[in-house]
């Protein structure tokens, strides 16, 4: 199935989840050519928030993509006070939710390193391109790194225009 970011995130709009989109779609936003395979945000990680995620997401049928037997996604009170990220397979897609940024901090320190990406469904909290690098960078995979390359051009040509 393909990846739908659009319903992703106007779902996690309309249910006024706190998020920063973070990772492969916040560089596409930027401008680098990567394709990626899910969508990464960084959240506040409280109770409430992870409520309205669950309430954005309940009848796309999302499960823990990351546990052996794909457990639904079914939170409790204990649940939400001791989990950290949440990696998540629904019917239109993969959204992982992380409470932390590799490089950059949690989602207050996410927040303050964003900008507003204006899209046809609606406005939405990026990394800016600075945050972005140190994230990939800090991560260091192979795929990050080749990223980071491409980011880095497109910072440099829009520090030019400037």
């Amino acid at each position: 199935m393909p990846q739908n970011d659009k319903g992703l995130l106007s779902r996690l709009k309309e249910h006024q989840v706190e998020f920063v989109i973070i990772g492969g779609v916040c560089g596409v936003f930027h401008g680098i050519s990567l394709v990626t395979q899910d969508l990464d945000v960084c959240c506040r990680f409280m109770p409430e928030n992870l409520r309205r995620i669950e309430n954005a997401l309940k009848d796309l049928h999302p499960v823990h993509r990351m546990t052996p037997n794909k457990l639904p996604l079914e939170l409790n009170d204990e649940l939400c006070s001791r989990l950290k990220n949440l990696c998540l397979q629904t019917d239109i897609g993969m959204l992982d939710c992380l409470g932390e940024v590799a490089g950059v901090g949690d989602y207050e320190q996410a927040l303050k390193r964003s900008i507003i990406h204006h899209l046809s469904y609606g406005a939405f909290h990026i990394l800016d391109i600075d945050a972005l690098i140190a994230a990939k960078e800090a991560v260091g995979r192979g795929r990050d790194l080749e990223a980071v390359k491409e980011l880095r051009i497109i910072k440099d040509r829009n520090d030019k225009k400037i």
